[in-house]
């Protein structure tokens, strides 16, 4: 087909804009709203000390000072699961915590997302689970979404784009992350390498800041809406030139069915900061937002270091964030929406505050999304087990 004809057939603001306009209005949203979040911490707590109690033998022969782990990421503790607990069983209660607070009818939701790295099983989708747990409508679609760190977020879109769309008319996205397999299974590894250096410890060091929380978001047109809480819209960049500075997964010859995770934590970070950036400048665009027009801001949460280029490289105040990687450690897909839901149930967004949501991901990816918050207090609950 020439190219005239096919012009032919795309509608006349497709021929007007052209393919990038479109896809950036995509990115826009004028009646999706953020009704409600929930969040779910674990009851077993877990300090860098701790672990490093456990790893003396390997500190003992490199010749490591006790401390190093949590002055280097500033991470105090972490938090994990009851063992043997499925993420699905988790999800379920944080699903239902977001639906009750905001006091939508099951019947409303018309699409639940599971965003976590962590899942039941490969098949059936851990949606599934969560979606027969929540007792929601056979007329609900379900799905799983993973993208390492970004899997609620690209969930929160998939979501809003079928709201504005007019395909359904609520929805929840909901996660669970659990790395208790991934940090005892890394000390295991770590104390039964005899030729473990300074420089092959460094593969495994991202993987002692893994811990464990569960989030939900419940989205909504906002005919529907109590809140007014708008999701504007935001924007996405991928670098896959870096895919493989972290990857992770069940090694078949450490023979106990635990996953390990190799990260250069140097090249990541600086990787991601460079993508962080780029996206930035895009959605700063895309909103037509200045640094001095956000007033609250939720990043992902790894590690002092990354918060701090974050902030230098962005230009934003880190007084205007929310940080919970001290005492939660990196919780994957559900640390930016964890943050969110603790900081607005804690007061840190009041009405009137725009927010933007900063969010980075191994392989890479980054999405950043603004809101207007216009209600004056959230109805976001947790429950400690």
């Amino acid at each position: 087909m020439s190219q005239q004809q096919n012009n032919k057939h795309r509608s006349p603001a497709f021929q007007e804009v052209g393919l990038q306009t479109l896809v950036d209005r995509l990115m826009r949203f004028e009646h999706v709203c953020i009704e409600a979040l929930a969040y779910e911490l674990p009851p077993h707590v877990v300090t860098s000390d701790d672990i490093e109690q456990q790893l003396a033998p390997v500190y003992e022969r490199l010749g490591l000072p006790h401390g190093r782990l949590e002055l280097m990421t500033g991470i105090r503790e972490r938090r994990f699961f009851d063992r043997g607990i499925k993420p699905s069983q988790i999800s379920t209660i944080t699903a239902n915590k977001a639906l009750a607070a905001s006091r939508l009818k099951v019947d409303d939701i018309g699409l639940l997302v599971h965003g976590s790295v962590c899942r039941d099983q490969l098949e059936p989708a851990t949606a599934s689970s969560v979606h027969y747990g929540v007792g929601l409508p056979r007329s609900a679609a379900i799905l799983d979404v993973s993208n390492a760190c970004l899997g609620l977020l690209n969930g929160l879109l998939v979501l809003a784009n079928m709201i504005e769309l007019g395909q359904v008319r609520a929805g929840i996205v909901v996660g669970t992350e659990d790395g208790r397999d991934l940090v005892e299974g890394t000390i295991d590894s770590l104390l039964k390498t005899p030729n473990i250096t300074r420089q092959s410890i460094k593969l495994d060091f991202a993987s002692l800041t893994i811990g464990a929380g569960s989030a939900a978001f419940v989205l909504c047109h906002r005919d529907l809406s109590r809140t007014g809480n708008r999701l504007l819209g935001g924007v996405c960049l991928t670098d896959t030139s870096h895919h493989g500075l972290c990857a992770g997964g069940v090694e078949v010859q450490n023979n106990d069915g635990r996953p390990r995770m190799q990260t250069d934590s140097e090249a990541l970070l600086h990787a991601g900061i460079e993508l962080a950036g780029a996206t930035w400048d895009r959605f700063q665009t895309e909103l037509s937002w200045q640094p001095s027009d956000i007033d609250k801001v939720f990043t992902h949460q790894v590690g002092k270091a990354h918060r701090k280029l974050l902030f230098d490289r962005v230009g934003l105040s880190p007084t205007i964030d929310f940080p919970t990687v001290e005492f939660l450690g990196n919780t994957g897909a559900v640390a930016l929406p964890t943050a969110a839901a603790i900081g607005i149930e804690r007061g840190h967004v009041v009405a009137g505050d725009r927010v933007a949501m900063l969010g980075i991901g191994s392989g890479l990816s980054s999405i950043m999304l603004g809101i207007e918050w216009a209600a004056a207090a959230s109805d976001s609950s947790h429950k400690e087990q």
